[in-house]
């Protein structure tokens, strides 16, 4: 497997780093059983999806370079097979890190569109772009599921993916759900509350009571917890549009903790990727001059 460190680094300059590692050699990768022959691994960065079986092992995400060949031999205790499907959910370096190596042994890079347009345009990782790219839906019959790849636009970023797996009734949201914490929503990469609350509602309408969920980050959740997860965001949503029609400031809405502490108060939060200073920050950009529904 080839070094890929420069491109490591190059991917956390133009993606965002959700963990900033500085030596991975200490990270160690877990597997979360999930349901039937869907996994969920943990390590640095976000949720991967594995989905076994005769045909190879699916992967959803493949997080950071260097723990390339961590999730490689963690694999191996749970299948004999390699892993020649790969899903991006997003362009996010902390999901699609490993793209290269996981290439180079074989795998066929599946991701939307956007993702592959955001991704080109960094030269270094031209060997781990997505081969196969759609629009809006995508259809893989492989392991016993016949998977569904959905699109949800304009979300966390301009690029997600819903992947549903409905033979082991297994939902794997990308960075569209964050679980047991405020979201991130990339406004500089095409995301939008609006999107990230539908991203939600299309979430909800794949699946039934029973349906297990990976998250982007956070333990795997329920459907009560995916549907708290929506309905926090479209409080927040109302709160801070209505400050922003009734004259209030900038500075007034991120500092006003009140708007979001129904959820999670800043003490909370204070030491999350998204602080409720920088979620209301977040809201107030993308909802300032739009009107209200």
């Amino acid at each position: 497997m080839k070094n890929i460190t420069t491109t490591l680094f190059l991917l956390l300059l133009t993606c965002y780093p959700l963990f900033a590692f500085q030596n991975f050699d200490d990270v160690e990768i877990e597997i979360v059983p999930v349901n039937n022959n869907v996994y969920m691994l943990k390590g640095a960065g976000g949720n991967i999806g594995i989905l076994t079986g005769e045909d190879g092992v699916f992967m959803i995400d493949d997080q950071f370079a260097p723990l390339s060949q961590k999730i490689i031999d963690k694999l191996k205790t749970i299948s004999d097979q390699p892993v020649k499907f790969l899903v991006n959910t997003h362009h996010h370096g902390d999901h699609v890190g490993g793209n290269a190596n996981f290439r180079e042994e074989g795998a066929l890079i599946f991701a939307h569109e956007n993702v592959r347009k955001r991704l080109i345009k960094n030269e270094e990782i031209s060997s781990g772009l997505p081969v196969v790219t759609f629009d809006h839906t995508i259809n893989l019959h492989i392991n016993g599921n016949d998977i569904v790849v959905a699109h949800v636009h304009n979300a966390h970023t301009d690029g997600d993916a819903l992947i549903y797996f409905p033979q082991s009734n297994v939902l794997h949201t990308g960075d569209t759900f964050f679980n047991g914490r405020f979201p991130y929503i990339d406004l500089e990469s095409g995301g939008t509350v609006k999107g990230d609350i539908e991203a939600a509602r299309t979430g909800l309408s794949l699946i039934n009571q029973n349906t297990r969920i990976i998250p982007g980050h956070g333990n795997i959740a329920t459907y009560s917890e995916y549907e708290q997860y929506m309905k926090m965001l479209e409080e927040i949503r109302d709160n801070i549009a209505k400050a922003i029609s009734e004259g209030k400031s900038e500075e007034d809405i991120v500092g006003n903790e009140s708007l979001t502490s129904k959820f999670y108060s800043d003490e909370e939060m204070k030491d999350s990727f998204i602080s409720g200073p920088k979620i209301r920050k977040t809201f107030y950009n993308d909802l300032k001059n739009q009107p209200r529904e």
